[in-house]
């Protein structure tokens, strides 16, 4: 199976505009933005595009490449708006996890402060899912994918992909290691995998011969190669694969929807709804 990412991400984002509605004023969502890649810009417009569609209003503030991380700490932690994001990378020489660690938790809608990740990673009745998370569990409901006893790889520790998921499918009961690009195991470790969740910005880093037949793999990754957004994993992959999510058009629409929930969420949630 071959995940249509957009259209899921379609569905939810109409559940999300009805909630939205219901509020006395669409929420705003600020953008925090430093730095400019292929890759950011790609996720950037798609964010803005759908904004609109769940109901919610999209406003980037961008910053040069020369800004400090204090101007970036003052800019999130002054925002009056419903939600704050920051788009990541930031330029070389800002301390991310400051910055990010400054999102108030009421307004941190893709999870990335500290204060959220440890609510996230306590399984917290109140705390949101980080989006790539929220994307992976609407993938596997929607491919009846059992996650318990499972083996898992999780390719890269990162703090957007890597670490998200390791935590959520040890929640769910998976058998999960974490392998990187330098512990030199990649690909006996993939062989032996059930599901395999990667996030490392290595085009086609995954090659169909590395996988055993059935397995489930879920493609995060999105870097460039000669001008086009690629993902991890050769698209040939597909064929070893009982479910496979292609770049683009996979994991990337489903958490950019489910950002745009959490913000609907986050903003029900202020207005005491």
């Amino acid at each position: 199976m071959i995940i249509d990412g957009r259209a899921l991400a379609k569905n939810i984002l109409a559940r999300t505009r009805a909630r939205a509605e219901k509020l006395s004023h669409p929420p705003r969502v600020l953008a925090i933005v430093a730095s400019e890649t292929p890759a950011t810009l790609s996720y950037l417009k798609i964010k803005e595009m759908r904004a609109a569609d769940a109901g919610c209003v999209l406003e980037v503030v961008r910053f040069p490449l020369e800004v400090s991380t204090a101007e970036l700490r003052s800019a999130v932690s002054a925002s009056d708006a419903s939600a704050v994001i920051v788009q990541l990378p930031l330029p070389i020489g800002i301390n991310a996890q400051e910055v990010c660690g400054n999102i108030p938790l009421p307004k941190d809608a893709d999870v990335l402060s500290v204060a959220s990740r440890k609510k996230f990673a306590n399984n917290d009745a109140d705390a949101l899912l980080p989006p790539v998370v929220g994307a992976m569990r609407e993938i596997f409901a929607h491919g009846s994918v059992e996650v318990k006893e499972k083996r898992a790889v999780v390719i890269g520790d990162g703090w957007l992909v890597g670490n998200p998921c390791a935590v959520w499918l040890k929640q769910q009961g998976a058998e999960v290691s974490m392998v990187t690009l330098e512990s030199g195991n990649l690909s006996a470790a993939l062989r032996a995998a059930d599901i395999i969740i990667s996030g490392t910005g290595s085009p086609h880093l995954i090659k169909p011969e590395m996988l055993k037949s059935g397995v489930v793999l879920i493609d995060a990754g999105t870097s460039e190669s000669d001008g086009a957004i690629v993902g991890d994993a050769d698209p040939a992959c597909a064929e070893k694969c009982s479910l496979f999510t292609p770049v683009p058009g996979g994991v990337g629409p489903l958490a950019v929807a489910y950002l745009f929930k959490n913000v609907v969420t986050l903003a029900e949630r202020a207005m005491n709804i």
